[in-house]
């Protein structure tokens, strides 16, 4: 019944207009979104199920910046083992800005992935903290994340591990379609089973008044007698996926 009501909320909330906010305003953007399939670096966090996500974004005129977000996942209990715990939050913070006339752009910053739950026995907590940089030049990024906690995702001793992310994404003409492609790579620290490389091809449509509606395709080379959870779903298996976001 949770669900379903919250459901409801989300589609309402995706339907319903933006508010028109006054100039003076604080800088604060809210965004939701329901996507058939929540992939993070390739892998999948709710099992190929459903997710509703959202958060709130701060940005100072300084170039600070704060966040929250929230998904539901199914993985803290599938993979790694928790008696309870289906949610995700994370909380990051850190410095954006840009030179050469807006078309170089640099972003420092900092992330804890918190996922509240009940471990059981020898479970390592699947809490995790990153620090990252990133790097664009016009419609193309790369993005270094370094883990700095002692464990990372709930694979215990990995402080060190890191993602290198590139990424593009390149509007067309002016039909408000944005093609994209991503590829990655993640090294787990004493971890080395768990190294795995992804990508992915997107797609996504404008339809205006900060809604839009994507597709994309994401595949990996992760060995599924590592990523393989308790239901017997390969997670780092290839999938196509869709979502609709709003933004405030």
């Amino acid at each position: 019944m949770k669900r379903k009501l919250l459901g409801t909320l989300i589609l309402a909330a995706l339907a319903a207009p933006s508010v028109a906010m006054a100039e003076d305003a604080l800088p604060i953007a809210a965004n939701v979104s329901l996507t058939t399939d929540y992939l993070f670096r390739g892998i999948t966090q709710t099992g190929h199920d459903v997710a509703i996500q959202g958060g709130f974004d701060y940005a100072h005129a300084s170039g600070a910046y704060v966040g929250v977000w929230g998904s539901n996942v199914g993985w803290i209990e599938d993979y790694q083992g928790y008696a309870s715990g289906n949610m995700e939050f994370d909380l990051y913070g850190g410095y954006r800005s840009s030179f050469a006339g807006g078309d170089v752009t640099y972003d420092l910053g900092a992330i804890q992935y918190y996922y509240p739950g009940t471990r059981v026995g020898a479970t390592v907590n699947a809490d995790t903290t990153e620090l990252y940089a990133a790097l664009g030049y016009k419609w193309v990024t790369a993005k270094y994340s370094y883990v700095a906690s002692s464990g990372a995702f709930g694979f215990g001793n990995a402080r060190g591990s890191d993602y290198l992310d590139l990424s593009a994404s390149l509007p067309i003409g002016e039909t408000g379609l944005t093609a994209g492609a991503h590829w990655g790579t993640f090294n787990f620290k004493n971890n080395g089973a768990q190294n795995y490389d992804d990508w992915k091809i997107s797609l996504t449509y404008n339809l205006g008044s900060g809604m839009t509606v994507g597709a994309a395709y994401s595949d990996t080379n992760a060995n599924p007698l590592v990523w393989t959870d308790a239901n017997t779903q390969d997670l780092g298996k290839g999938q196509a996926f869709a979502w609709v976001s709003k933004a405030f």
